[in-house]
């Protein structure tokens, strides 16, 4: 299969409000090297526009200013990267990529979620397992998992990310799943689930699951073909999957349709173990649809800079568009 794409007029749309304050959070670290009193204006209006927005940042600088950037800035400033460097400002260049490089390279910090956890993937990393009841699951990047499989349970337990569970037709107990606000009981299945910021995705592919809202007092059968959004308030109304779209990692590709290059950038972000950034507001809204391999982001980010005429400048761990 090859890599296909078209750019079209923009639609209304954005990013996830904690992708957007994230990468708002790395500008203003660059902005605040020298800043005028204009942008200390601007600066502080930002941080008081939501609650998302010093938190972001609290957690940019003190990665910023963690001994592990400075050992990685003095590796990127090092001579042999002199030449690769010098177009850029010699301060804070060094400082941004090694800061984006350990945000990726230290994306599972949360000690509780590593001892808890059976099995971890690293961003761009997916992992396929086999339980002991034979039910096979593909951990998509970025993920974290556990399961607790003998005679008398059947539990799972996905802390974050993304799987797809094809379950056997056992006679014994439904393997019970649970995934931040929701919990699934399923047998006989193929489903995957997402959950990200708070908010799972649940989307079945073959057979039925019953589901059950964690903070509400709600429950619902979903069935082949079927999709539905879990939040802190309960169940969305389930929607209609689209296989071929919705369910494209598990072969390996990113399938998007009209989708605004904002939500293409927040997807691609999973999978990069670095930092995309998009600095030209007049991109966010235009609108995409193309089919590209999931383990090669950077290409992709390249051909999307190539089809907007965006300017690319890229650095090790950081990508930006302008």
């Amino acid at each position: 299969m090859t890599d296909s794409h078209r750019a079209e007029p923009p639609t209304p749309s954005g990013s996830t409000p904690s992708t957007l304050a994230m990468d708002q959070a790395l500008d203003w670290l660059i902005e605040l090297e020298q800043p005028s009193p204009e942008q200390v204006r601007q600066f502080q209006q930002w941080l008081s526009a939501s609650p998302l927005n010093p938190q972001a940042f609290a957690k940019a600088q003190a990665i910023w200013n963690g001994p592990q950037v400075a050992q990685c800035a003095l590796a990127l400033a090092a001579p042999a990267k002199v030449s690769f460097l010098s177009r850029l400002k010699p301060h804070w260049k060094p400082l941004a990529s090694a800061a984006v490089l350990v945000l990726g390279l230290f994306s599972f910090s949360n000690l509780p979620l590593r001892l808890q956890a059976d099995h971890l993937t690293l961003v761009g990393e997916r992992q396929r397992l086999q339980l002991e009841d034979g039910s096979q699951v593909l951990l998509n990047t970025n993920s974290a998992f556990s399961s607790d499989i003998d005679e008398h349970r059947r539990t799972a337990r996905l802390y974050q990310g993304e799987a797809f569970f094809e379950i056997p037709g056992n006679r014994g107990l439904p393997l019970e799943l649970d995934a931040g606000p929701v919990r699934a009981s399923v047998r006989d299945t193929a489903f995957a689930v997402r959950y990200l910021d708070g908010i799972a995705q649940v989307q079945v592919q073959r057979g039925d699951l019953d589901l059950r809202a964690t903070h509400a007092d709600q429950r619902l059968r979903l069935s082949a073909g079927e999709s539905v959004r879990v939040g802190p308030e309960g169940f969305d109304r389930p929607a209609k999957l689209d296989a071929s779209k919705d369910l494209a990692w598990v072969e390996g590709r990113l399938v998007f349709e009209n989708c605004p290059l904002s939500q293409v950038l927040a997807e691609l972000r999973r999978y990069y173990p670095g930092w995309i950034v998009n600095n030209n507001d007049k991109l966010a809204n235009v609108a995409v649809t193309g089919n590209y391999r999931l383990d090669q982001p950077l290409d992709v980010v390249r051909s999307l800079a190539h089809i907007t005429s965006a300017r690319l400048s890229e650095l090790p761990a950081l990508v930006i568009l302008n």
